[in-house]
């Protein structure tokens, strides 16, 4: 296997970009990509911490991270598993990267930046859902922002109904649990409580 270990190299594979990859990116959130964040109703958070690297989706009303200023994102933490990777990850390497995808468009939005927790209290009401607050908001400084082309969407078809994996085709979570603590956890109950228990604890 043949190994690239020099920029050089990676260079010479790919050439220079073009104009567009280049002035696309801004320290900033426009209003063109004001637009973007408020109609997307998920995005991938990735950071970094002692244990390695961490992605994980957030997902909320279309326009739940609000763009306080243009150098300003806030995202409400809400409720989950309680493994506070990300927020760990946070507070102890606090550089971050979103990944905004948007149902129907080809076009993502990239953001980098930094974050901070917040526990603010007129903060957190303000992003009350069904009168449930986050428990913790995410305030993230903006440092780059940049749109990514449709061509992986393109690629991989991703919003065409027909190419959905039908669900039961794949391991139930149940099924993943029971087979990971050798039945400590009873995978069928599982299953079963668990379109009720994600209703009750949604926000």
């Amino acid at each position: 296997m043949s190994i690239v270990t020099k920029v050089e190299e990676l260079e010479a594979i790919y050439g220079q970009p073009s104009e567009a990859s280049m002035v696309k990116e801004v320290d900033r959130v426009t209003p063109h990509y004001a637009a973007y964040i408020a109609a997307s109703p998920f995005m991938a958070l990735a950071t970094s911490g002692p244990e390695g690297l961490d992605c994980s989706p957030r997902g909320d009303k279309a326009g739940f991270v609000r763009i306080h200023d243009e150098k300003t994102l806030m995202m409400p933490d809400r409720r989950g598993n309680n493994r506070v990777d990300s927020l760990r990850n946070i507070i102890r390497d606090p550089r971050v990267g979103l990944l905004f995808l948007i149902p129907g468009s080809g076009s993502t939005l990239r953001v980098n930046g930094t974050a901070a927790i917040s526990t603010d209290a007129d903060l957190l009401a303000s992003f009350e859902m069904d009168g449930k607050a986050p428990r913790t908001v995410i305030v993230i400084t903006v440092e780059a922002v940049y749109f990514q082309c449709s061509r992986a969407i393109v690629r991989s078809d991703l919003w065409n109904p027909e190419n959905h994996v039908d669900p039961k085709s794949l391991p139930s979570v149940g099924t993943v649990l029971a087979s990971l603590s050798r039945n400590r956890i009873d995978g069928d109950a599982y299953d079963k409580d668990w379109p009720a228990r994600a209703k009750a604890s949604l926000w």
